[in-house]
């Protein structure tokens, strides 16, 4: 039999439009994570839902996101990264129009759920087909241009979706938020059948399914009772559950490290975590993630909630914020990366926990100019873009290159799980610690979280980057 000729390769032209039809992916998966965050107050207007609803409705998509991540990478090298990517933007469309047709906040809830194992389908397959179709040195200013197209994705999101509500276009409401997905994923699927290379299949690869539901299921018994505690109170079965999380994940870990020594295969190569500057940098990264998503969370919905405003004028009001995050991730941050190694992380840490804060204590104390939060929110922007953007970096700059895909893969799922942890908490000290939903509670979570990773990053070595 013949053996198989190698696709031709692809023109510039061919290149560009693949790299398109990627960046629609990127935008479309990122936007979905915080354009919800606006039509909140809306949502439970019409579904009556609890604060424990308004968790779900955002943790719902994360959740699923983070426990899928890493197994879909593997499953991209298994069957084709092309066809997992196909396969994640043809679900992530449907789920979508299933959150806009839902019928009661249950039906939104599992079409989120499905949302978000779409979305983990498709996430990891644009990095893969980037590989395909750049060298080396072309990859990093493709990526560069990931890096910041993803930032502005992600604090586009309430802009939008106030537009969005606004605008109500054809009497939808907040169902536009998700419906517009439709057109924008029916454009990434066709472009993407016809611009993206076919890969090989790696009949090769091993995935150890044990493994990764075993660690699922240690993350789900950790954060599924911080999301259900404000409807049913923690205790019995959901307090159960919770204390069984630590063991659980002891076990996921202890069954790794046997099955890495012996050769097999693992989720992650677990000498990874021997590495201290890896090891405290995705704490690090758990912490930031976990406080600047219950920050935005809690944000959008108390602007509406508390001070009153429309999800437009809540849509407008985050515009200084995202020009921070814009000014501390492209011009600070890339600036001052290198030289400062882990004092930017110190200060933008800092500066996101007494700006996000003080944003917090605005709506808290009615009555305050407006005047007054602009430059605070710019300021918490600035603080944002500085700690996010030098990260990820700073945190593979001792790891081998030929651990670099693991390392990114933990690195995204453990952003994932500061997600889910962020509503948790957050939504935990608004909904369920205050019972005049006092936003106090909340502002101390927050500063709390981005104050231990100000503290955990002064004590990073004083030199990271090798000469």
């Amino acid at each position: 039999m013949p053996a198989r000729s190698d696709p031709a390769p692809l023109t510039e032209r061919q290149k560009s439009l693949a790299f398109f039809t990627l960046i629609i992916a990127l935008v479309l998966e990122i936007v979905d994570v915080t354009i919800v965050n606006t039509a909140l107050p809306s949502i439970q207007a019409e579904f009556g839902g609890s604060g424990a609803f308004a968790q779900w409705v955002v943790a719902g998509y994360v959740l699923p996101y983070a426990l899928l991540l890493m197994l879909s990478g593997r499953l991209g090298d298994l069957f084709g990264s092309r066809t997992l990517f196909l396969i994640g933007v043809a679900g992530f469309t449907l789920a979508s129009l299933g959150c806009g047709i839902a019928p009661n906040g249950n039906a939104l809830i599992v079409a989120r759920v499905l949302q978000g194992g779409a979305g983990a389908l498709m996430a990891p397959q644009v990095l893969a087909v980037i590989q395909q179709l750049y060298a080396p040195v072309e990859r990093i200013g493709r990526l560069a241009w990931f890096g910041v197209i993803g930032g502005l994705s992600s604090i586009a999101g309430p802009i939008l979706g106030g537009f969005l509500i606004a605008a109500d276009i054809g009497g939808l409401g907040w169902r536009s938020v998700f419906l517009i997905n439709m057109p924008i994923g029916v454009v990434a699927l066709v472009a993407g059948w016809w611009t993206l290379p076919r890969s090989r299949r790696d009949a090769s690869t091993r995935i150890d399914l044990v493994g990764t539901l075993s660690f699922g299921a240690a993350m789900l018994a950790l954060l599924f009772p911080l999301l259900q505690a404000e409807k049913d109170g923690l205790h019995g079965p959901l307090l159960g559950l919770l204390l069984a999380g630590l063991p659980l994940l002891f076990f996921a870990w202890s069954r790794l490290k046997r099955r890495a020594a012996r050769g097999g295969a693992v989720l992650f190569p677990p000498h990874l975590l021997a590495n201290r500057l890896f090891r405290t940098g995705i704490m690090l990264l758990l912490l930031f993630s976990a406080a600047n998503t219950g920050f935005l969370f809690l944000f959008a919905y108390a602007l509406q909630r508390v001070a009153h405003f429309s999800p437009f004028e809540t849509g407008l009001i985050h515009m200084p914020f995202s020009a921070g995050v814009m000014l501390g991730m492209g011009l600070i941050g890339r600036r001052l990366a290198r030289r400062a190694e882990k004092w930017i992380l110190v200060v933008g840490y800092s500066l996101l926990g007494l700006c996000a804060g003080a944003s917090l204590a605005w709506i808290e104390s009615a009555g305050l100019s407006l005047a007054l939060l602009v430059p605070v929110l710019l300021a918490a922007g600035i603080g944002m873009g500085m700690s996010s953007g030098p990260a990820t970096p700073l945190i593979l700059a001792q790891v081998d290159r030929a651990d670099a895909g693991s390392a990114s893969g933990i690195i995204k799922t453990v952003q994932q799980m500061g997600g889910v942890t962020g509503v948790a908490l957050v939504g935990a000290a608004y909904f369920r610690l205050s019972d005049s939903h006092s936003l106090i509670p909340s502002i101390v979570v927050v500063i709390v979280l981005l104050g231990m990773g100000a503290v955990m990053a002064a004590r990073l070595p004083a030199r990271i980057y090798a000469d």
